[in-house]
């Protein structure tokens, strides 16, 4: 069965405030993001990375840690991973990639840092937002640019500034983008994630992009308020119809196999291979929401 790594629901946490350092575990969020980047003055970055690096490394988090730094092309990208990697986090978020040449730098930036702290080649992972028409133009590079990228996300408010659009409630200004980078992750085998929601009070218009988003394909969502975390991971996560469904494609299909028949059916209607793959993942899905 397909191993499923679950980052339905990634939630955002600023990396300037001990309090909810210290709390990040127990929303139950599928992965924390610690904020290095816009949640963080520039006052505030040294004593940023230092609260992050020691959270990290002192406190047990239930589920996958991730840090958002700046920009590698900033004055601050490069202290980010000299504070961080030592600590060890499962994941590196880039924001607003634009080239292949970011995610190859910050790859040999990690392979030396796992090497100097004796930490397994490969085990601190990557994933890259775009947040610029220019970096969607180059997702699929930016995607197949290290062996540690596991997912790609977009950043929709900075992508809606780049477009020079603003937001709607529909986000028809966002579908092109959301479609072309979903096309770029599976392309290249990635995850992909969808944008955070800023109006944590519109609870029917995040559930309505949420369940618009599952439908074209994301795998998961990025969130800043710990409310929409449930809600996430709830639309993510596979009914009991759909999985006692899936269910039924499989034994449907055993049987067929084991009659030799090359016609397979159930309730009237053909079953291909693309139907049995999508139940082979539903029922993979459900196993990994269950662990």
């Amino acid at each position: 069965m397909e191993q499923i790594k679950l980052r339905r629901a990634m939630m955002f946490m600023p990396g300037n405030n001990p309090a909810m350092l210290q709390n990040a575990g127990i929303y139950g969020a599928d992965t924390v993001i610690f904020d290095l980047e816009d949640a963080v003055s520039i006052s505030e970055k040294d004593a940023a990375r230092q609260l992050v690096h020691n959270a990290i490394k002192r406190l047990d988090y239930p589920c996958e840690v991730a840090v958002r730094i700046n920009h590698i092309q900033t004055p601050f990208g490069l202290s980010d991973l000299q504070a961080i990697l030592p600590a060890k986090p499962d994941l590196i978020r880039l924001p607003k990639a634009e080239s292949a040449d970011d995610i190859k730098i910050i790859d040999q930036i990690i392979t030396e840092a796992e090497t100097m702290n004796g930490f397994a080649a490969g085990s601190i992972q990557m994933m890259a937002a775009i947040e610029t028409a220019k970096g969607l133009m180059h997702a699929y590079e930016i995607a197949t640019a290290s062996p540690r990228m596991v997912a790609l996300a977009i950043g929709g408010e900075d992508f809606i500034a780049d477009l020079k659009t603003s937001r709607s409630k529909g986000g028809q200004e966002l579908f092109v983008a959301r479609s072309h980078l979903l096309l770029a992750a599976r392309a290249a085998g990635l995850q992909a994630i969808d944008s955070v929601f800023t109006d944590a009070n519109d609870e029917e218009t995040f559930i309505a992009e949420t369940q618009m988003i599952k439908g074209l394909g994301f795998d998961g969502k990025s969130v800043i308020n710990p409310r929409q975390v449930r809600l996430v991971k709830e639309i993510f996560s596979p009914t009991e119809k759909e999985i006692k469904h899936a269910e039924r494609v499989l034994a449907a299909y055993k049987e067929a196999l084991g009659r030799n028949s090359g016609v397979i059916a159930l309730d009237g209607k053909m079953i291909d291979t693309p139907i049995v793959n999508r139940a082979e993942r539903v029922l993979a899905y459900a196993a990994a929401v269950q662990k």
